[in-house]
């Protein structure tokens, strides 16, 4: 679980920098939603290793308990932005900028674990 801790905490150095750059924006609602994009990202990237760690620990073999709970992941954050976008809170381009930076970081972390492990 050390790629995650890592992903962790260098999502807080990318996504804070990005938010306030995104500040001197026209767009008022862009860096709350990069912070919140981010977030989510990060939630849903803690509930994947969640639901694959306990699939590891207790010896299952990849069932349709991994598919229908990635399902309820993905309605649950489907519902989450678009609750945030009905309340006009957010706008859809923070939340992509958001969730890029941290899947770009999570793509970085796994090509440098496993040239470490290669």
């Amino acid at each position: 679980m050390g790629i995650i801790r890592r992903i962790y905490k260098q999502s807080a150095f990318i996504l804070i920098p990005i938010a306030v750059l995104s500040a001197f924006f026209e767009w008022k609602k862009l860096p709350l939603s990069i912070l919140i994009g981010g977030g989510l990202a990060i939630a849903n990237l803690k509930g994947l290793a969640w639901g694959v760690q306990g699939l590891i620990g207790t010896g299952q073999k990849v069932t349709g308990v991994l598919v229908f709970f990635s399902l309820i992941r993905l309605f649950i954050l489907i519902v989450i932005i678009v609750i945030l976008l009905w309340l006009k809170i957010i706008n859809i381009a923070g939340i992509f900028i958001g969730f890029t930076a941290v899947i770009i970081l999570l793509l970085k972390e796994g090509v440098r674990s496993a040239r470490d492990e290669g």
